[in-house]
Formats: C-alpha cells, sequence, structure tokens
C-alpha cells in the first residue's frame, strides 16, 4: 500500500455555488459545513467574502463555531490592477472574513492576462506577489489557484511556469493547477504535473472541471504524478458541467490506490455525507454515481444477480460497506428468481429460489410491470410489496375517499396559475379524519391534505417531505389507452426513497405513489 497523505480541499460552498439551479442560503451552508467536518475534509472553502453579503455574513457565522476536523478558508482574487494590496477592497474583505486560511486565484494562461485582464505579463506577475506577500504579512496561510495553467502552460510554458515560481517566492504554501475550461486529458494533466513538480518545493495541487468528463480521471493522474492537494465539490456540482466529484476521487485513491485520505470509519458515511448535501440541496444523488449513486451496486441481469449471489467480487469492483453503500437487487421483466431472491431474503432467509413465495412473487411483478408498473426505480414501492405477499404489512392508515377541485386563474389576463382544493377522509383503526388543503395544481393539494390528516395521528410525518415528482406515459398494451405511471422521491431529512404508482388516471397513479410513500415512512413504527 502506498499510503501517502493528501489533502483534501472541498469547495462546494464556493465553486459549487456557481452552479446552474443551485443557491445557497447561510444555513443551507453552514449545514453543509458541518457534514464536511463531520466526514473529515481537510479545507472547506467557503465562498468569497468580497462578491456578496451573504458570504461575508456566513462567515461571521461560522467563525463562532468549532471544526473538528477541516479549516474554512475563504477565497478572492489577487489585487486589482494599478492597485496597491492594502487599497485593494477584495483583500479587506479577504481579512476581514477572520479565517487563517485563504485562497486566491491569478491568471496563469497569458492570452487571459493580456485579453481578460489588459495587463503585461510582468504587471500580471507583481499581481500575483504582491498579493502573496501581503496576505502574508497579515499572518495569513495563502493557497493559490493558477487558473488555466494546464491551457497557459500548453500555450506558453515558460510564461506559465514563471507564475507558480512567483507564487512559490512569494510564500503561497500550495500551488494548485487548475484545469479551468475542463478541456484536458489524463495523459497532458500526468505529464505537465510531472514537469512542475521538478519546478516547484511546494505542494502542488490540482483543481479539475468535467467538461470532457475527466475530471475525477484527471485529479486521480494529478495525484499520481505528484500533486498532494486535492480540490474537488463533494457530488461534483460546479460551473458547466461541474467540477472533480470527492465522492469519486477519495475512494478511487484511498480505496484503489492506497492513498491516505480519509479515516476508514469515516469514509463508510461517504453515501450518507452525499445524500446529506444533495437534500440541503434540494436535489438527489445522481442515479449512475460512482460509489454513492442508487445504481453503483444494484444488479438487474438474472446472471448478474446470480453471480454476485455467489461471490460479490464477480460483479462489484469493492465491498459497498466501504463506503456505506448497499447492495440492491433490481426487479423488472427482466428478471429471474435468482434477481428477486436476495431481496426477498432481506426479509425472510428460508426463501429459497424453489420457494413457493419466490415463484409466487415473482409472477406478481412480471404482471404488475405489465399493467404499467416498474419497480426498477421505486425500491420502497418494491419492499412494501413483498412485505404484502409474505402477509407481513400492516396498513397505518386507509383513504375512504377523496375528491379534488382544479382552477385555472388569470392573471392580467397573460398567464395563469392553476390552483386545487383537495378534500380527504382517511381511517387509522376506528377513527376517522377529514382533512381539506389547497395547493398549486392537483397532485401537491392531495399531498398537503393527506398529510395533514394523517399527521392528526403521526406526528412524525412533519419530517418528511418529497423532493421529486416525475410522470412517465406508458403505453398500454392494447395501444388504445395510455398508463401514467408517477414516481415520488420523499425523504426524512436522513434517507430517501422512491415509490411509485400507475393507472390510466394521473391523480390515481399520484395517490398510489404518496400512500406507498407514507407507509414506508411509518413501516417501522
Amino acid at each position: 500500500m502506498i499510503m501517502k497523505k493528501t489533502e483534501i480541499f472541498d469547495t462546494t460552498l464556493r465553486d459549487g455555488a456557481q452552479s446552474e439551479y443551485i443557491s445557497f442560503s447561510i444555513s443551507d451552508k453552514l449545514k453543509i459545513a458541518d457534514a464536511l467536518d463531520k466526514f473529515g475534509v481537510d479545507y472547506i472553502e467557503a465562498g468569497n467574502p468580497y462578491s456578496n453579503p451573504k458570504d461575508a455574513e456566513f462567515f461571521e457565522k461560522a467563525g463562532k463555531k468549532h471544526f473538528k476536523t477541516a479549516k474554512l478558508v475563504a477565497f478572492g482574487s489577487t489585487v486589482r490592477r494599478n492597485t496597491a494590496p492594502e487599497d485593494d477592497e477584495g483583500l479587506k474583505a479577504l481579512l476581514d472574513a477572520g479565517t487563517q486560511y485563504v485562497s486566491v486565484f491569478g491568471k496563469a494562461w497569458n492570452m487571459h492576462v493580456e485579453t481578460i485582464l489588459g495587463a503585461t505579463p510582468e504587471e500580471n506577475l507583481n499581481m500575483i506577489s504582491s498579493t502573496i506577500s501581503f496576505l502574508r504579512s497579515k499572518g495569513r496561510t495563502v493557497f493559490f489557484d493558477a487558473e488555466h495553467f494546464f491551457d497557459g502552460y500548453k500555450a506558453d510554458p515558460a510564461y506559465a511556469l514563471e507564475v507558480i515560481k512567483t507564487a512559490e517566492k512569494a510564500g503561497a504554501s500550495a500551488i494548485i493547477l487548475c484545469d479551468t475550461n475542463g478541456g484536458c486529458f489524463p495523459d497532458e494533466i500526468s505529464k505537465i504535473v510531472k514537469e512542475v513538480s521538478k519546478t516547484l518545493k511546494t505542494t502542488i495541487g490540482i483543481h479539475c472541471h468535467d467538461d470532457v468528463g475527466c475530471a475525477a480521471a484527471n485529479t486521480v493522474a494529478a495525484v499520481k504524478a505528484g500533486a498532494r492537494h486535492v480540490q474537488g465539490t463533494f457530488v461534483g456540482i460546479g460551473e458547466r458541467c461541474g467540477n472533480a466529484a470527492l465522492t469519486t476521487v477519495i475512494p478511487d485513491l484511498q480505496l484503489k490506490l492506497g492513498y491516505n485520505i480519509i479515516d476508514p470509519a469515516r469514509l463508510k458515511t461517504l453515501s450518507k455525507t452525499a445524500w446529506f448535501i444533495c437534500d440541503v440541496m434540494n436535489m438527489t444523488v445522481p442515479v449512475f454515481m460512482p460509489y454513492v449513486g442508487y445504481s453503483a451496486f444494484a444488479h438487474k441481469g438474472g446472471m448478474h444477480a446470480d453471480g454476485v449471489a455467489k461471490d460479490p467480487r464477480s460483479y462489484e469492483h469493492i465491498d459497498p460497506a466501504l463506503v456505506g453503500a448497499k447492495r440492491t437487487f433490481v426487479v423488472s421483466e427482466v428478471s429471474g428468481r435468482s434477481s428477486v431472491l436476495p431481496r426477498l431474503q432481506l426479509f425472510d432467509k428460508s426463501l429459497t429460489k424453489s420457494s413457493s413465495e419466490t415463484i409466487a412473487i415473482t409472477e406478481k411483478l412480471k404482471e404488475l410491470e405489465y399493467e404499467g408498473f416498474e419497480f426498477e426505480a421505486a425500491a420502497a414501492s418494491f419492499e412494501l410489496l413483498v412485505m404484502k405477499e409474505l402477509g407481513r404489512f400492516k396498513p397505518h392508515f386507509e383513504i375512504d375517499h377523496f375528491r379534488i377541485i382544479s382552477s385555472m386563474d388569470s392573471i392580467d389576463g397573460k398567464s395563469h396559475t392553476e390552483k386545487a382544493n383537495a378534500l380527504v377522509k382517511v381511517k387509522v383503526g376506528d377513527k376517522y379524519e377529514i382533512t381539506a388543503d389547497e395547493g398549486e395544481g392537483p397532485v401537491n393539494a392531495i399531498d398537503k391534505a393527506l398529510r395533514k390528516a394523517l399527521e392528526v395521528f403521526y406526528p412524525e410525518l412533519k419530517m418528511m417531505h418529497l423532493i421529486d415528482f416525475k410522470v412517465r406515459v406508458v403505453t398500454s398494451n392494447d395501444s388504445t389507452a395510455a398508463i401514467t405511471r408517477v414516481l415520488i422521491d420523499s425523504t426524512d431529512g436522513a434517507r430517501s426513497w422512491t415509490t411509485m404508482g400507475a393507472s390510466r388516471d394521473i391523480i390515481n397513479a399520484s395517490v398510489i405513489a404518496l400512500t406507498d410513500s407514507l407507509e414506508y415512512m411509518l413501516k417501522d413504527k
């Protein structure tokens, strides 16, 4: 085992915040920072205090917290052209953030220097040197991000190297080589990092974007070539196509290559941390994401499932438990009893491929899928189905009836807003509850009304909320009518699950999925 220590620098709260559709509140940033610290990253780049008041306020609040593992980093740029460092408002904001560690970026590509900055190469070097020297004189530890370094090196190696040598001489504690446009390939990264390692004595870092799908591979290549400081965002969000995903890079380096990154006990919380952070960001972990995605250790084909059941090494490159993930066996119309059996044995280890229950459930699944249901992406609904078929399910409630009234309101005679009112009557034991509510559309209305009624009996449902709602139209078997399939993703803040419903009526399909979602939340009660 190599076991070389490599620093992890998470920039979810800064570079990740530049991702389209991502917007953090101060509360969001504090929650994510806590999660990253608990997981064990070395540095958390939390924002640019000069760019917006929100980041400045975050540093004020975060400075009062005690992080056990991570060090907070404030981000900014080099001094403005023709400005003394002590007069630069951006550098003043960096100092006011109060962090021991600061990160500043400077241009390493002469095209950017001349075209974007409108400066001479010498002016750019002076800006870098004076910025780092000034921050060092104020007692700060400085990371220097050499922006566009790889493009700059390919255009003019001598100048790109002069930039990072200037930063080293000024006192930067780490020089981070940035593939800012995300257009490089691993062989280029490896070759250039090896050349840089001959020039610098300071710690070399790597910061990659994913525009050609190589951010994680490029990061690993850089570390193998000598980089000892890794930057990325936890689940790969970021500008354009995103940054290197630390959820991929960390286990790649530690489990595959033997680098000393994270305590193994903390690495087992990788999946949980990824799901928590995504929940805070109001998104789900991409299903096909390595290590932490729902499908990372999912087996659908009968031959694959049978092989994994006999020896997991046949179709799994690591033990899922090492990253806190779970093996799943996907059930679908292509699944045989070998695929279904491992899922059933979670409920009854005595079941075999020849058991009557196994045969019956396999046939039931195929029958339901023929009717429009698809349990491949709805593990929670599958679990409830199995419990029912095995006689182990006890419903927590029954919908006696519901009614929905929808209307379309005109605003200024131009746009329209759909409003819906839902009334629902539920039965819990021998008690009834009738509740009404209004929502943005019929599904939202019935969800709110149903939840309000059930919270009278089950207060814990207040912790649960829907995070995604998907509708699929499925062609019926007679090709004359359409079946609507509804998928609902739900969470209680600590875990997420997916349920589904299918019907020729979208409301009925939605109610089936909502009912499963609520029952799944309550199943262990």
